[in-house]
């Protein structure tokens, strides 16, 4: 293997493979791991190997302000890396974990500030994929993983996705197929002990409050965020996106020159070939698994830019409409 100047890195011939004792010797080494999980692929390393957290930032070319999600395989195990679970964290972390849900929690000594991004709460959850929770079930550390993917850009949900981006940059991709959920997880956290949205995701905000009652949702931010997923401009794809501004579209390009992201209706301004109905079926769950894939096609297409609608405000839809409106932002 061609070594390069970064740490200790050097340059794979990047396999993709269901063996987990592999992956498991990788993340041991203090490499890093793409592994499958039922919302996006994750970029995994050692929570607890500074060298390996650092790996994933420069991977990523993620900015050191952008905290990371750890993530382990069952309750018990928060203890090594969280001080205290509030009475309606652990309400919440028993009815939806396994699942799309992340919790920040104030971290233990064991978790390094690079993290956290100097933070005093780590964002941590149980994801809910067989493999994965295979491969933390044999780990003696949780792993930090955030998506597996370019920073900024559309997140990955295929072992595909992730080679197309990281080929040669990781030795493993741990094949789990296509993610079930499509989305991030949705990320709550606690002020005076009130439950509060940071980032709307993979897990439905009627569920939640079903839950633990009314919930507040925080606008994101641009620099500095409070959690992971909080920045303005993120899940990009390279094309100029539109979301739910067709005249300006269609001021700048022509319809034959735009993809288009529906919900389950062909648009009439548009060819109807050059369009992505997400759901023809009017399903909010099959959207969300199709977002990112089919933000991709349209990327890797011949057309000039995208646009997509508006989904339902309600269910997934508030967190597809959330990720299409970060897609659309240009930072300065």
């Amino acid at each position: 293997m061609k070594s390069i100047n970064f740490l200790s890195m050097t340059l794979f011939n990047t396999s993709v493979s269901v063996d987990i004792d592999k992956a498991i010797e990788w993340l041991t080494k203090g490499e890093c791991v793409a592994i499958p999980t039922e919302t996006v692929y994750g970029l995994a390393a050692n929570a607890y190997h500074p060298e390996a957290i650092a790996k994933i930032f420069e991977i990523k070319q993620r900015p050191k302000f952008d905290p990371l999600i750890v993530h382990t395989d069952s309750i018990d195990k928060l203890h090594s890396i969280v001080t205290d679970i509030p009475e309606r964290a652990m309400r919440l972390a028993n009815k939806f974990w396994p699942g799309p849900l992340t919790l920040l929690l104030p971290k233990s000594d064991r978790i390094s500030d690079l993290i956290t991004s100097g933070l005093e709460t780590v964002a941590v959850r149980i994801p809910n994929h067989p493999m994965t929770l295979a491969l933390l079930s044999k780990l003696d550390f949780p792993i930090a993983a955030p998506s597996a993917n370019p920073f900024g850009y559309i997140s990955p949900t295929s072992p595909n996705h992730v080679l197309k981006q990281l080929k040669g940059k990781i030795p493993m991709i741990l094949n789990g197929g296509n993610c079930m959920v499509g989305i991030e997880s949705t990320i709550i956290g606690f002020q005076d002990d009130e439950p509060v949205i940071y980032r709307l995701g993979g897990l439905p905000l009627e569920a939640i409050e079903q839950c633990v009652g009314k919930l507040k949702v925080m606008p994101f931010s641009s620099s500095q965020p409070k959690s992971p997923g909080m920045l303005a401009s993120h899940y990009a794809p390279r094309k100029k996106l539109y979301f739910h501004d067709l005249s300006s579209c269609l001021n700048n390009f022509l319809p034959l020159e735009v993809g288009v992201i529906a919900f389950d209706k062909f648009n009439p301004s548009f060819p109807e070939e050059n369009q992505i109905l997400l759901s023809p079926e009017g399903n909010l769950l099959e959207a969300a698994a199709q977002l990112f894939s089919s933000m991709r096609n349209l990327d890797e297409s011949k057309l000039k830019a995208i646009y997509a609608e508006s989904f339902p405000q309600y269910s997934l839809g508030l967190a597809i409409n959330d990720r299409l409106s970060r897609a659309s932002v240009r930072e300065q």
